[in-house]
């Protein structure tokens, strides 16, 4: 009798056990345990931020949550919004209850009552405020749902097809949010083209003051702002499922790289490991400039009836190479001229182009070649002073 109880009684605990073992042992899991023991994080991403060259990716398309760095492609929708012009960055927008009674992080907005945008922006970007993301979702699609069908819409326009969004926040939501180092670091480098983002991502600690006088102070979640030189942009994220995030971006000599780490075990790994990225990247590898954008370059230019044959010209754009340091040292630039150039020529019209090529002569970049100045057509005074001065020289 006894023997039977005892079997009664462990056969529950037997099937908890195995239960438990099987959920242990499922690749999903030991993958990602796997992962964080021997990186202490399940997922990075490194590249430069110019060219877009990979310097480090480890499990870079596995899809993971990604808690509120959700909130860059908020961020980036609203960006996109105010230079469309369809918001303006001054307009108020009046908080609905929903917003208003969002959890987590916050910046207290009270229903009812208007708030700028770019107070919303500010409170996202500093603090990740959670009420002002839905209020900014909800202005620009109306409410949430129509809000996350835009979010992944410009998910895929980005080629990030990992990644699927449930709601403007990253809070856990009922649906199968997650994305991928690599598409986070994508969105995280188009929202970096947007100036007035930077105009709040350096704020390391801030009194926000509502409109009714009341304060709500404000700390940037991104520590690597005030410990890391260079950092000036980046998005932290923290929920139990999807662990300790971070994408963020630092900018040192001209070169600028992104880093983004997902899932690691605490707060002090995320910011540690991005920060090595940063400090490994800068220590490897440049960028290397050949032509900064609107430099003259003086050749002597054969132009069909041009007043003066030494015609000056500048390149549209800078150009630069990434790579390893002394490694860039062997490529070559080389200015490359439209054939049967003719004046007059405004200089506004592209004469040619500038290449640069490695040594094994692929065209890295390039630009446009302009005059410095309009070249103005000889006309019948100038073939005449010509003449007299070749006379001149005969005699």
């Amino acid at each position: 009798m006894l023997k039977n109880t005892l079997k009664i009684a462990l056969i529950p605990f037997l099937s908890m056990v195995f239960a438990a073992s099987m959920i242990l042992f499922h690749p999903y899991y030991a993958k990602k345990t796997t992962a964080r023991a021997e990186n202490e994080y399940r997922a990075m991403y490194l590249i430069d931020y110019d060219t877009g060259t990979v310097i480090k990716a480890e499990n870079e398309n596995e899809k993971y949550p990604i808690a509120s760095m959700v909130k860059i492609m908020t961020l980036l929708l609203s960006l996109e919004e105010i230079d469309a012009g369809k918001m303006d960055r001054n307009e108020k927008i009046r908080i609905s209850d929903y917003a208003a009674g969002m959890g987590g992080s916050q910046l207290f907005l009270d229903a009812g009552k208007e708030y700028p945008v770019t107070d919303l922006i500010k409170g996202v970007v500093v603090c990740s405020a959670n009420d002002a993301a839905v209020a900014l979702g909800e202005r620009i699609a109306g409410d949430n749902d129509s809000f996350v069908h835009k979010m992944n819409e410009r998910a895929k326009q980005l080629n990030m097809d990992n990644t699927v969004f449930c709601n403007a926040t990253g809070l856990p939501d009922s649906g199968e949010q997650h994305s991928t180092a690599k598409d986070v670091t994508t969105m995280m480098k188009e929202l970096l083209s947007h100036p007035l983002y930077y105009e709040y991502t350096k704020i390391t600690l801030e009194d926000y003051v509502h409109p009714d006088g009341r304060k709500t102070q404000m700390v940037n979640t991104n520590k690597l702002i005030r410990s890391y030189d260079g950092c000036d942009a980046g998005k932290t994220g923290f929920t139990n499922e999807a662990m300790f995030c971070l994408s963020s971006s630092a900018k040192r000599n001209g070169m600028r790289v992104i880093a983004t780490v997902l899932g690691a075990p605490d707060s002090k790994t995320r910011f540690r490991k991005v920060a090595e990225a940063f400090s490994y990247a800068f220590a490897n590898y440049e960028i290397k400039t050949f032509l900064k954008k609107n430099e003259p370059i003086a050749s002597e230019i054969s132009v069909f009836q041009a007043k003066n044959p030494m015609l000056s010209v500048i390149c549209d754009r800078d150009i630069n190479v990434f790579g390893k340091k002394g490694e860039t040292d062997n490529h070559v630039l080389s200015v490359r001229l439209f054939d049967d150039l003719r004046a007059p020529i405004s200089k506004s019209t592209a004469v040619g182009k500038v290449v640069l090529t490695s040594p094994s002569g692929e065209e890295i970049c390039s630009g446009n070649l302009y005059p410095t100045e309009d070249v103005n057509k000889r006309n019948f005074v100038d073939n005449f002073k010509d003449v007299a001065d070749k006379w001149k020289i005969l005699k």
